[in-house]
């Protein structure tokens, strides 16, 4: 049998040579998200962290939490602007660390493709190391295949797992959360890093908007918008925890306010958020309009302008709320816990099923 002009890996769709230009692209953006306590440095089979930074502490929980950033990506592909994403990849790993007091630490991330476009992989971890620098995480680590023939050229998906600690007696949660306690509210930068395929679905599909059209609601082009980075709130959410009483965190992700509000309540605690306390931004009501989406629909989908909300002690209200803006991050009084009373209804069960009751009341100014 010949084997004159026999398969290689690059005939097969795998471009070995552009990974490592791409490996040496992002060089200069991964010496950026560092920490101390990284040991080596790129190129390893595994990432390294002295745990010797651990001994102060006397019982450390190490935390762990791994995400994705969804359908946002096909915006990302559609306007070929790439640097983003890997922001909106960090928020979504270390916020969902922090809200258990824990400090992140580490991070690292899988980035698949169709097709290696080296230019493009720097880009998405250009995105990720600038994420970890507003974090204080360090990227550790990372992995880039290239799978033709199960993904388009053009495709890619980039997901991330990060690792944090806490010390045990701190570690926040539904445990610690009283009837009397205050919700105070973080804004988001816009829809942050869920409810896109609704989002798509309404403004390009229903809509048939093109992501340049510029839209004077917004103040900017749709793909601006749809861009725009998730904040990441883990330092400012980690100042909070030093200074004011804070019983829980919630991360306002899939699945919504009360869902994801309820989940930090212990059982037979009920949640009250006031409507009359914030504007959702613009491209909230753009999605209702242009979609008959209703308010209730939004708010188990979206996080309508609430991008984390801290359970804190009555008393320690305002000392957060002015500790948050000091900070740069927008915050106000949002509701109250309480003790849940017959008809209580929550207007979503708790993501992942046990928690308390949370419920959205009253009218947006």
């Amino acid at each position: 049998m010949s084997t004159t002009g026999g398969a290689t890996y690059a005939t097969a769709g795998v471009d070995v040579e552009a990974g490592e230009r791409a490996v040496q692209l992002m060089r200069a953006s991964i010496a950026r998200a560092q920490r101390p306590e990284v040991v080596g440095g790129l190129g390893g089979f595994a990432g390294l962290f002295d745990a010797s930074a651990l001994r102060g502490y006397r019982r450390p929980l190490l935390a762990t939490s791994t995400d994705g950033v969804g359908t946002k990506i096909e915006v990302a592909r559609r306007m070929d602007r790439h640097d983003t994403i890997g922001i909106d990849l960090v928020a979504m790993v270390v916020d969902d660390l922090v809200v258990c007091g824990a400090e992140p630490l580490f991070l690292t991330d899988y980035i698949a493709v169709g097709r290696v476009v080296p230019e493009r992989i720097a880009a998405i971890v250009s995105g990720i190391a600038e994420g970890c620098a507003r974090a204080g995480v360090a990227l550790l680590g990372g992995e880039t295949a290239e799978h033709p023939g199960l993904m388009a050229p053009d495709e890619y998906d980039v997901a991330g797992a990060g690792t944090g600690v806490v010390e045990a007696d701190a570690l926040l949660g539904p445990e610690r959360v009283r009837d009397g306690d205050v919700l105070v509210a973080m804004a988001s930068s816009g829809l942050h890093s869920n409810g896109y395929s609704l989002a798509r679905h309404v403004l390009l599909e229903r809509a048939g908007w093109s992501l340049d059209r510029h839209v004077p609601e917004l103040g900017r082009s749709l793909g601006d918008e749809l861009l725009e980075p998730t904040r990441i709130y883990a330092l400012d959410v980690l100042d909070l925890i030093a200074g004011s009483e804070v019983h829980a965190v919630s991360h306002i992700t899939g699945g919504g306010i009360a869902a994801n509000v309820a989940r930090v309540l212990p059982e037979g605690l009920h949640g009250q958020i006031d409507r009359s306390t914030w504007g959702p931004p613009a491209v909230f009501d753009l999605i209702g309009a242009l979609g008959g989406v209703a308010l209730v629909e939004r708010e188990r989908t979206f996080n309508e302008g609430l991008g984390m909300v801290a359970v804190v002690a009555a008393e320690a209200a305002d000392t957060a709320v002015r500790r948050l803006v000091d900070r740069g991050v927008s915050a106000w009084v949002c509701g109250e816990v309480r003790a849940a009373r017959p008809g209580d209804v929550s207007d979503s069960a708790a993501k992942g099923g046990t928690g308390g009751s949370v419920s959205l009341v009253g009218s947006h100014p």
